[in-house]
């Protein structure tokens, strides 16, 4: 028996062969409109990928946020890479090595061309990193490069990188997005720019030229960025003609979206709308373990939270597995600190601060807080985070302490909080280089207070004395000791309330083929098509 979903199928394909051959000679429709892809080949199409946020900036030097980052790793490369398993791979280096304790050496691809035209090699490496670590430029992840002494160039495809003191975890840290290599044409116009006044990034931001696999088209703020295919890339061109990363702030018009076929993918997907998506024809949920930590922050330089027993009574205060298993459908494992479980360094062992309201209060007493106090939870505009803020407000209340929510956007967010404006916070940290080290270094390090992602104003010596001492430990063993050691202690100082270890969902149309994603929540282009 066919049923009459299929009889209905049959018939469309009947019309529509009817009008493509009555229609043969009209031109195709070509609008900006029409999202539903090139359907004449196994290979291209238009993806239009809608996303919560818009990018903060396109210059690698600009941002350190996921939105920036997605749409940043399509247009730059970084000479090393990380596969789905978190392994470092081969990217403009082809290979490196820790030649001496303080010195790793990068042998770099010959032969590769920006998209201007300009050529790849050992200068541009160098005067890439240099710009990260260039105080005028004021990268937010300068942190993470702040142990290179020197840059030499061995010869035009080699370079020496020297450090300050042996440091393992380079080769990870140039897998980061901050180290997307940038056409040095583009970069000396940059540095003019800022003779003349401009804002470091200006050029690079309206012109961003790297060597990847799709060229910058257009950025419309507020509303998309798109890319197009760059037909002479060094590896075997992607397979989308185009790719447009489009702002759709609200969860259900980004599914309403993917229904009607004006979206191809949506992220991310709130877990409250995977059984909706599930049970929708033509689109499936793609699920991914992460290397992402969920958290809420407190501001440490501000009252009451500059007192360890205030942050201690508060985490005490919010039972975490009423989120996790409330708001985010039991998606993601309960985190103990800030080190994610698929990462060596993370400790199982590790006792995070348990529920306890009597306990909260009686720590508020002795802080001078018995009757309460009044503060603010910031959040963007993502569900689950909104979600946590409101949760959290309504827990908190047992305890006395009046916390108003205040959602705000995406890039004012980071500013704000960068700044020290905010009194809570709701945040997460994806640790891109795979190593712990960035697990803890940009929250917590006293260096990193502010864009560079510690937002807590954390500031404390022994921990402080603990990151340096991991960061620079040759001896494995001796090294995850450490991290076990900073874990403890974070505990102790409570600088955030430790949520969940996130699981990344997206909803995804069943003709977007090749499609991956890193457990850094990057998502792989290059061989996606749209069948």
């Amino acid at each position: 028996m066919i049923s009459s979903k299929r009889i209905f199928n049959i018939l469309f394909l009947i019309v529509v062969s009817i009008l493509i051959t009555a229609c043969a000679s009209e031109p195709e429709n070509t609008s900006e409109g029409n999202a539903e892809g090139d359907t004449t080949g196994e290979e291209g199409g238009d993806l239009v990928i809608a996303k919560v946020s818009d990018a903060v900036s396109l210059d690698p030097n600009g941002s350190n946020d996921i939105p920036s980052y997605d749409v940043q790793r399509n247009i730059f490369e970084t000479l090393v890479k990380q596969d789905e398993e978190m392994e470092l791979v081969p990217g403009l280096a082809t290979e490196w090595e820790n030649v001496e304790d303080n010195v790793w050496e990068f042998k770099l691809r010959e032969g590769i061309t920006f998209h201007d035209g300009s050529p790849f090699n050992a200068e541009v490496a160098k005067a890439n990193i240099e710009r990260i670590i260039d105080p005028d430029v004021g990268s937010s992840q300068s942190a993470m490069f702040e142990m290179i002494t020197n840059i030499e160039v061995v010869d035009e495809y080699t370079i020496a990188i020297e450090t300050e003191y042996p440091f393992a975890p380079l080769p990870a840290h140039l897998a980061h997005p901050v180290s997307g290599m940038v056409s040095l044409e583009v970069v000396e116009e940059d540095y003019e720019a800022m003779e003349n006044g401009e804002a470091p990034g200006s050029v690079i931001n309206s012109n961003p030229i790297g060597t990847g696999y799709f060229l910058f088209d257009e950025w419309k703020t507020g509303e998309y960025v798109r890319l197009v295919k760059n037909e002479d890339y060094w590896d075997g061109t992607a397979l989308l003609d185009s790719v447009t990363f489009k702002v759709v702030s609200e969860d259900l018009t980004r599914i309403a979206e993917l229904n009607t076929g004006d979206s191809h993918i949506s992220t991310p997907l709130s877990p409250s709308d995977v059984a909706q998506v599930e049970s929708t024809d033509g689109v499936s949920v793609n699920q991914q373990s992460s290397v992402s930590y969920a958290y809420i922050g407190f501001n440490m330089e501000k009252e009451p939270f500059d007192d360890q027993r205030v942050r201690q009574a508060v985490s005490m205060a919010v039972e975490k597995e009423q989120i996790i298993d409330g708001i985010y459908d039991g998606y993601g494992a309960l985190a103990n600190g800030p080190i994610p479980p698929d990462l060596q360094g993370h400790d199982e062992n590790v006792k995070d601060l348990e529920y306890d309201v009597e306990k909260a209060k009686e720590l508020l007493a002795e802080a001078g807080y018995e009757d309460g106090f009044s503060t603010t939870i910031w959040t963007n505009d993502d569900r689950e985070r909104v979600d946590t803020a409101t949760n959290v407000q309504a827990q908190l209340a047992e305890i006395g302490v009046d916390a108003e929510v205040e959602v705000l956007e995406w890039g004012a967010y980071l500013e704000k909080t960068a700044n020290g404006e905010h009194d809570m916070f709701v945040l997460g940290w994806v640790t891109g280089t795979g190593d712990a080290d960035y697990s803890v270094y940009p929250l917590f390090h006293s260096d990193s207070v502010g864009s560079p992602g510690n937002r807590t104003f954390t500031e404390d010596d022994e921990l402080d004395n603990l990151i340096v001492e991991a960061r620079q430990m040759t001896d494995e063993n001796k090294r995850m000791d450490l991290y076990s050691q900073i874990q403890e202690k974070l505990v102790d100082i409570a600088p955030t309330i430790n949520i969940n270890f996130q699981e990344y969902l997206m909803a995804v149309r069943d003709e977007v083929k090749g499609l991956s994603q890193l457990p850094t929540q990057y998502l792989q282009l290059k061989d996606v098509y749209i069948e």
